[in-house]
């Protein structure tokens, strides 16, 4: 093709560019999974009377992919909820979310109940209603074993956490604790500070836990969410609350300093120092609403049941996207929380360089070109 002039070249230029967009994704392969790609490309010099016209054709076909493009890749995405203290409209996942939960069989705890609350997602309570959920030895160690379990859980995508009976947790079991933190064990100073030093490890790992499992956590709370209690949700990536939830930093009333998470994690999930401050320094209650307005809770409904139906639609939501991509945005949020935005883009390039590589989006391209749901896509366990 002899192109005579600087549009002219430039248009080759780009239609080469949206060539090379549709091979990165697997043209080809958009074609073998069936649909209208049997003949690719096909359909971009439909118009006849271009092809007398190489240069015609080419600005034509490069429209066509621009135009294809931003229209399949740049729809808005639509929730199936409104913000606010109302229910949830209906849709799939909030029908979803209504199905009676049966046990997952794998998961089976004396302070935790782990229901399979419906395809690919968990609800892991804390099970303890007549002690107002107090976190007692079995918890500590539970928790951990439970979320290792669902890190490497390949039918799990999202989990919703959330407290049994009248509230979240009332923190930790102080009463079932106080052997280990009032009786530590050791022959002199040396020996017992090691041994402390260990178990306030193993503690701080309950919660870490959370964090450090890919599939997103949501924190759905309801009543009381004290001490301890703040320590959990701030691991978990979202949270949720009901209007009479209220929060308190209160490990000052009972003499020490919160030294399993809040004190690491609160900061930066609410990005007001002065408000942690004084939260850790005299314990007083944040109500939900002030919950809400600093950013420590998403968003406020009027009662459990309604809360509930929203966390678990929600986690439906996430559960339909791709693994792959929503346990490597997980990584990566949490990576770039931690280092400076260099060390963080660095990482987030070394990451994708394999991940790019993921069949799951082949599939997802091809569903907003062809203007399907992303829920009807299956992609493989992870």
């Amino acid at each position: 093709m002899n192109l005579q002039g600087g549009s002219d070249s430039a248009a080759v230029i780009e239609h080469c560019s949206c060539l090379r967009f549709f091979h990165r994704f697997g043209f080809n392969a958009l074609a073998q999974h069936g649909g209208g790609w049997t003949r690719p490309l096909g359909f971009l010099w439909s118009d006849h009377s271009s092809r007398s016209d190489p240069r015609a054709a080419t600005m034509t076909a490069t429209s066509k992919l621009r135009d294809l493009l931003m229209r399949s890749l740049m729809v808005p995405h639509k929730l199936g909820f409104h913000l606010g203290l109302r229910p949830m409209s209906s849709s799939a996942p909030d029908q979803a979310s209504r199905a009676a939960p049966c046990e997952a069989s794998d998961y089976s705890y004396e302070s935790l109940q782990v229901t399979s609350a419906q395809k690919h997602v968990l609800h892991v309570q804390i099970n303890r209603p007549d002690k107002r959920n107090a976190m007692n030895k079995a918890f500590w160690r539970e928790m951990v074993e439970c979320f290792t379990k669902i890190a490497q859980d390949s039918d799990c995508r999202a989990v919703v956490f959330s407290g049994a009976g009248k509230m979240f947790s009332s923190g930790i079991d102080i009463v079932d604790m106080s052997s280990d933190l009032l009786q530590p064990q050791g022959d002199d100073a040396a020996r017992i500070s090691w041994y402390l030093r260990d178990l306030i490890t193993r503690y701080q790992k309950t919660f870490s836990v959370i964090e450090q499992c890919p599939k997103p956590v949501i924190a759905a709370i309801h009543g009381g969410c004290i001490g301890a209690g703040v320590d959990l949700i701030t691991a978990c990536d979202i949270r949720y609350s009901t209007q009479d939830a209220f929060f308190q930093v209160k490990e000052v009333d009972i003499g020490l300093a919160a030294d399993v998470g809040t004190l690491q994690r609160l900061p930066k999930v609410i990005g007001n120092q002065s408000l942690v401050n004084e939260l850790a320094f005299t314990a007083r209650k944040m109500m939900a609403d002030e919950a809400l307005n600093s950013g420590l809770v998403s968003r406020v409904f009027p009662d459990k049941e309604v809360m509930l139906d929203a966390a678990l639609a929600l986690a439906a939501d996430i559960s339909s996207k791709s693994p792959v991509a929503v346990q490597s945005t997980k990584v990566n949020l949490l990576y770039s929380r931690d280092h400076p935005v260099a060390d963080s883009l660095n990482y987030m390039a070394s990451w994708n360089m394999s991940m790019l590589q993921t069949q799951d989006i082949i599939k997802s391209v091809q569903a907003a070109i062809e203007k399907k749901d992303t829920k009807s896509i299956t992609f493989s366990k992870l």
